[in-house]
């Protein structure tokens, strides 16, 4: 039987400021063997450009996706945001080219956030990891709401040894990033996210786990500001661990 045919879609984040993540990624496919390719003239999704009003500009970029991850038997990105962008957003953009749209929707069905790829595609909960730390885990707006994984990396992380993973209250609430929203307003986004790192830290977690660059940017930024005794760490740093 073949190895799954695997394209790292390592996101402008995590290009940028979490290049961790991406190797973490690569190590835990391997693991799996799974055949991991990558490829370096890729860009970016459009996200930014597409959340704030620049349509075009946006399917440009989106176009590039299109014909790089062509040939991919599958597209792995550890990021709901930009794999929601691909999985539903793209549609809007090509909604009136019949021709790309049609080459969306095939990309469309093999483009995976990382954590949904590996219980849903590859049927993997437990990856021998160990971590001993208590850790709560954040719901990314676009991986919950866009996509509908939630169950996926919490089945992940109980498989951890050693873990102790808290729920914290409301934890679904958004934590205020939203791409160019925490930059356009943060009078509206540093209060949503103070709101998350104080419901974290009430569960004692050492650590706050997330899927997705954005977010754990932006928590990130808020907790080093306020000297809050609180990590945060990418979903797939915990995975690798052993």
């Amino acid at each position: 039987m073949a190895k799954p045919r695997v394209a790292l879609f390592i996101t402008c984040l995590a290009d940028q400021f979490f290049p961790q993540v991406g190797e973490s990624v690569v190590k835990i496919l391997r693991r799996l063997d799974v055949d991991v390719t990558f490829n370096p003239a890729q860009t970016c999704c459009g996200q930014p450009a597409f959340n704030t009003g620049f349509r075009d500009e946006a399917r440009s970029v989106a176009r590039r996706v299109l014909d790089l991850f062509e040939d991919a038997d599958y597209v792995v990105a550890p990021s709901g945001s930009c794999s929601a962008m691909v999985r539903v957003f793209y549609s809007e953009l090509f909604e009136d080219d019949p021709d790309l749209l049609r080459k969306c929707r095939e990309l469309q069905k093999r483009f995976f956030e990382f954590s949904e790829f590996l219980v849903r595609v590859l049927k993997v909960e437990d990856l021998g990891a160990r971590f001993a730390h208590r850790v709560t885990y954040h719901d990314s707006c676009h991986l919950l709401r866009e996509l509908g994984v939630d169950d996926a990396p919490r089945k992940l992380l109980r498989n951890v040894q050693g873990i102790d993973l808290v729920e914290m209250q409301d934890y679904k609430l958004c934590c205020g990033f939203g791409g160019t929203f925490s930059v356009k307003f943060p009078e509206v986004s540093v209060p949503m996210g103070q709101d998350k790192i104080h419901a974290a830290t009430e569960t004692g977690a050492e650590y706050l786990v997330a899927a997705d660059g954005g977010c754990l940017m932006h928590l990130a930024g808020l907790i080093h500001r306020q000297g809050v005794a609180l990590k945060t760490i990418h979903l797939a740093e915990i995975l690798a661990q052993r």
